[in-house]
C-alpha cells in the first residue's frame, strides 16, 4: 500500500478544514488554560458546557471559591475533585506570581498543577502563536492511521515525528486540523471512511469498509 505524502495530507486537510481553530470557548487567557486542563479525558463539548457556568466567576473568585461549590460546577467533566484542586492552585499561582496573566513561558506552564506538555502546547500555540503540535487522543489516533507514527508510540514520540515531517510554520494549523479530522471523520469508532480523502491508502478503510462489503 502506498504511503500518504505530507503534501497530500496538507492539501486535503486544508480543503476539509480551511479555517481550523480551537473549539474550547474562552475569552481570557487563563480561561483557555483552565478549559484545556478540564478537557483531559473529556470532550470539548462537555467542557464548554461546564465553563459556561465556571467563567461567570473571575480569577480571584475561582482562587477563593469553596471547594464543594467548584466541584459541583465542574463535576460532569470527570475526576472533578482533582481538577477542582488544579484550578484553584493555578488561579492562586497566576495571581501571586504573574499578576493574573498567563505567561509565554513553557517551563513555568509545565510546572503548574495539572498542566503537561499537551496543555502547554495548546496554550502557547493559541495565545502566543508559538509553533507547536499538541498530541491528544485524536492526533495520536490519526497519526497512526495515516502512517505518520507507529502503533505504540507515546505522545512525545508522535509529537517529535510530526514536527520532523512537517514545516514549522504548519505545526499549529496542522494540530487543529488533525484534531478536527479525528473528531469528525477519522473517529475512534465508526470512522467516516467514505468521506475520507485518504481512504485508498488507509489500512483502516481497507480493513473496516472493504471487509463489510464481503459480508
Amino acid at each position: 500500500m502506498n504511503m500518504i505524502s505530507k503534501e497530500e495530507i496538507i492539501k486535503n486537510l486544508d480543503i476539509l478544514f480551511s479555517n481550523p481553530k480551537c473549539e474550547l470557548n474562552y475569552e481570557k487567557d487563563y480561561e483557555l488554560l483552565m478549559a484545556t486542563v478540564l478537557s483531559a479525558q473529556c470532550t470539548d463539548k462537555r467542557v464548554n458546557m461546564v465553563t459556561k457556568e465556571l467563567f461567570k466567576y473571575n480569577l480571584n473568585e475561582i482562587a477563593t471559591m469553596n471547594n464543594k461549590k467548584l466541584e459541583s460546577i465542574i463535576k460532569s467533566v470527570g475526576t472533578y475533585t482533582r481538577k477542582a484542586e488544579y484550578l484553584k492552585n493555578i488561579a492562586n499561582i497566576l495571581i501571586e506570581e504573574c499578576d493574573g496573566k498567563v505567561p509565554n513561558d513553557r517551563e513555568f506552564l509545565e510546572s503548574l498543577p495539572g498542566v503537561g506538555r499537551k496543555t502547554t502546547n495548546v496554550v502557547l500555540s493559541n495565545l502566543f502563536n508559538v509553533p507547536a503540535i499538541a498530541v491528544d487522543t485524536h492526533v495520536a489516533r490519526v497519526s497512526v492511521r495515516l502512517g505518520l507514527a507507529k502503533e505504540g508510540d507515546d505522545v512525545l514520540t508522535i509529537e517529535k515525528k510530526l514536527m520532523k515531517k512537517f514545516p514549522k510554520d504548519k505545526w499549529s494549523r496542522l494540530h487543529h486540523q488533525l484534531v478536527l479530522f479525528g473528531r469528525y471523520i477519522c473517529k475512534s469508532k465508526n470512522p467516516d471512511c467514505l468521506n475520507c480523502p485518504f481512504q485508498k491508502k488507509c489500512k483502516v478503510y481497507q480493513k473496516v469498509v472493504l471487509e463489510k462489503k464481503k459480508i
